[in-house]
């Protein structure tokens, strides 16, 4: 009986399921019937315009101005005239030949950009005598914009995709546009939006004649988000004037929040070069400019010792570990610290008396490497465990490691633990003497401008900071809380150092950092720069370098600014990082005289002398 019905039964089942495939193929699917419409249909990809970025105070930073792609669908293409074309144009004719052999190698049947960011002026001559050439369309699309030319080490910049971006995200087609560097690279997802489609009618002459069954078919975009990042436009712009002919950083923070108000890196660029046809031969440039490097952003990526500044957090280490107190003193008897073969100078006059408070805006380098010694001895024959906990006490302020802020770029630094100084010394062959460097912020400590800023930002916290950032809103998103990080120091020890600060710019070094009606709490720091030529260690100018917050019992900006060949603290970076203050904090300078001569000045000569010592450059 059931072999009796088991062969009809079978052939009625397998019928229905082909004619059920048969109706979503042809009267379900329209993809198929697209795609048994062949030539007379093209599917064109449509682009939301990119998310524009402002500033804190919503002043634009990034837009876009419109710009037109010339399209292709290889196996549309019929025979042309390519010289004529090519002129039309205007390219040689070997570019658009491998322009198209690239489309095809891509796909036969999917639209390639054969020429991109075409002027509104030829783009109009190209749409009068596109009709004579079969397969090729022009499509509209934006490029950035930059109303103020800033912050483009911040900003990043966007470029083609190339294969390796296709094979990571299948979302991108061949001359399509991704962000590379910065906020466009970190950002990209948002700023990018989500690309539709629509669907063309062509005539027999491969004409676009109109919608697609009036537009049945399409696929919508999704609009890009905007973006609001921390950055103050003006304060940017005013860094990056007094950065004019000097090399360095510049990195303001909003202490309370850990908002990034100002990263500047020196030399820059004009973002507007890396946009247009010509951005690939601009890029190539700066690229090759190994010598003032300004695709290198200083703020995030340089590696510096931190100098004098670094005695600050010596002075809250020596407090917490009890090896010291506000009245602890330091005989600087021959003007110089000496131990065990190590030698120190010092500026202080012989036979100066200092304590915590004077040892800091006096920068007496003989209290600091005494102090220094009591930390890393404390654990009395085991210096080990001295560096250890030295080290950990460092790292609490984001030292020796990446801080997380929202750029693709920067350095870790470092802070030496006792595993380093084994290796290099081997077990039991140092002590505190032969490390005693460190105590001023020099021998193998390394630190970048921002983490100098994000220290600084701590102290003027009195313990705590917040992870430095630079996205403040994203579209209609509401800002991002981070969490408070505290750093190993008890609060109460803070003050102890910022008092110490706020003398250093009221009576110490770096007086000229002075701003009527606000409290300024600094320090200056000047760096010793050596590199080696022929093997042979040889030591050039000296960088400049200052750390401040301000006010000191309400502090809205923490700022570290870094010189390269600046000489001491006070003649580059403390003058620059105090107009950066008062810019920020009144609105204005009234120090013209001293804003004069750091928008006037120059370093120029002296990288010029600097470079002229190297092998290298002395061979060319």
């Amino acid at each position: 009986m059931i072999r009796r019905f088991f062969l009809p039964v079978v052939t009625v089942f397998t019928s229905i399921v082909f004619v059920g495939k048969l109706i979503s193929l042809q009267l379900l699917n329209s993809s198929y019937k697209l795609l048994s419409d062949g030539n007379a249909v093209i599917e064109n990809s449509i682009y939301p315009e990119r998310g524009y970025i402002y500033d804190r105070n919503l002043k634009l930073l990034v837009s876009n101005q419109p710009v037109y792609d010339l399209m292709a669908i290889p196996e549309n293409i019929s025979s042309f005239d390519t010289l004529e074309l090519s002129k039309l144009l205007g390219v040689l004719k070997a570019e658009l030949t491998e322009k198209i052999k690239s489309a095809r190698t891509f796909s036969v049947k999917l639209p390639s950009i054969i020429l991109g960011k075409i002027s509104r002026e030829r783009n109009a001559v190209i749409q009068e005598k596109i009709w004579k050439y079969p397969g090729f369309f022009l499509q509209k699309n934006s490029v950035r914009d930059y109303p103020v030319p800033i912050a483009s080490n911040l900003l990043g910049y966007v470029s083609e995709v190339n294969k390796n971006d296709m094979k990571k995200d299948n979302y991108y087609r061949l001359g399509e546009l991704i962000g590379r560097q910065g906020i466009e690279k970190y950002y990209e997802r948002f700023l990018r939006g989500k690309k539709g489609k629509k669907f063309y009618q062509k005539d027999r002459f491969n004409r676009i004649i109109g919608s697609y069954e009036g537009g049945k078919y399409d696929v919508a975009t999704e609009g890009a988000q905007n973006i609001v990042l921390t950055i103050d436009r003006q304060l940017q712009q005013y860094g990056e004037e007094l950065f004019q002919n000097k090399r360095g950083g510049i990195v303001a923070i909003e202490p309370k929040s850990g908002e990034v108000l100002s990263l500047v890196t020196a030399p820059s660029y004009d973002p507007n070069i890396l946009v247009g046809r010509k951005r690939s031969k601009n890029f190539r440039k700066m690229i090759l400019d190994t010598l003032a490097k300004p695709l290198f952003d200083r703020g995030l990526q340089a590696q510096y010792a931190p100098g004098s500044p670094f005695k600050t957090l010596n002075a809250l280490i020596a407090l917490q570990e009890g090896v010291i107190d506000t009245n602890t003193k330091y005989l600087c008897q021959k003007g110089h610290f000496y131990a065990r073969g190590m030698f120190m100078e010092c500026h202080c006059s012989l036979g100066t008396v200092n304590d915590l408070h004077s040892g800091i805006y006096k920068s007496c380098n003989t209290y600091f490497a005494n102090i220094y010694r009591r930390i890393i001895d404390k654990a009395g024959e085991n210096v080990e465990d001295g560096m250890n906990i030295w080290n950990d006490h460092l790292k609490s302020f984001g030292l020796g490691d990446y801080l997380g802020y929202d750029l693709p770029v920067g350095k870790k630094g470092f802070i030496p633990n006792a595993d380093y100084y084994n290796y290099w010394y081997k077990k039991g062959g140092w002590k505190s003497a032969t490390v005693v460097s460190n105590a001023i912020g020099q021998g193998e400590i390394l630190t970048t401008p921002i983490q100098m800023a994000n220290f600084t930002a701590a102290i003027a916290n009195r313990g705590y900071f917040i992870q430095p950032h630079f996205l403040r809103s994203l579209g209609n998103d509401s800002l991002k809380l981070y969490p408070k990080k505290q750093t190993s120091i008890d609060s109460i020890h803070f003050e102890k150092v910022i008092n110490g600060m706020h003398q250093v710019v009221e009576r110490g070094t770096a007086k000229i950092a002075k701003i009527k009606g606000i409290d300024v709490c600094g320090k200056t720091g000047t760096v010793e720069n050596f590199i080696k030529i022929n093997g042979v260690k040889t030591q050039l100018t000296d960088h400049s370098i200052f750390i401040a917050f301000a006010p000191k019992d309400d502090p809205k900006i923490a700022i570290a600014v870094y010189v390269e060949n600046g000489y001491w603290g006070a003649r580059w970076a403390a003058p620059i990082a105090s107009l950066m203050i008062e810019k920020y904090l009144n609105g204005s300078v009234k120090r013209k005289w001293l804003e004069g001569r750091m928008l006037n000045g120059s370093l120029l000569a002296e990288y010029k002398k600097s470079y002229s010592r190297e092998p290298f450059l002395i061979n060319e």
